[in-house]
């Protein structure tokens, strides 16, 4: 099964935002998933944003999303790793490690830090990340939405 990593690029919008409502659905997120596939068409349109495709054998096979942004604390850029998802049909196969490597490769000119959140109940995400060498830190996320802070406001 030849793999082939290659850059997303705006005729992939559709593809892409398939694949993230598929791993939006087996995180029982999909409800919060609102990007269009236009949306995605400008998002790999930007320089700032890397989107990397496996396939095999030409089939779509999983992605990897990220996002470079300022590192304040370092006065740099990081890449900011929103998504990693391998189909099912292709999972133990490796393709999460290609295109982890493939996205350091594109970290690797400008020596950008890459991070990321992980869900805690996702062990298999950690004992993978632990294979590369990530160090793993205990952090919770929060997010405040507009809804939430416009009552606030309003007040």
């Amino acid at each position: 099964m030849p793999t082939e990593i290659r850059r997303a690029v705006p005729a992939d919008a559709e593809l892409v935002r398939t694949m993230l409502v598929e791993l939006a659905d087996y995180q029982d997120q999909a409800q919060h998933v609102t990007a269009t596939v236009e949306d995605w068409q400008g998002f790999l349109g930007r320089n700032d944003v890397i989107v990397l495709l496996a396939e095999v054998d030409g089939e779509p096979a999983g992605y990897v999303s990220s996002l470079r942004r300022p590192y304040l604390w370092v006065g740099g850029d990081l890449l900011a790793l929103d998504d990693l998802y391998v189909r099912e049909q292709y999972r133990s196969s490796g393709i999460g490690r290609l295109l982890m490597l493939d996205l350091a490769r594109h970290a690797l000119p400008d020596r950008l830090t890459i991070s990321w959140g992980l869900r805690l109940e996702n062990t298999a995400g950690y004992r993978f990340y632990d294979r590369l060498g990530a160090t793993l830190n205990t952090k919770t996320a929060a997010s405040w939405s507009p809804e939430t802070y416009e009552k606030l406001l309003a007040e």
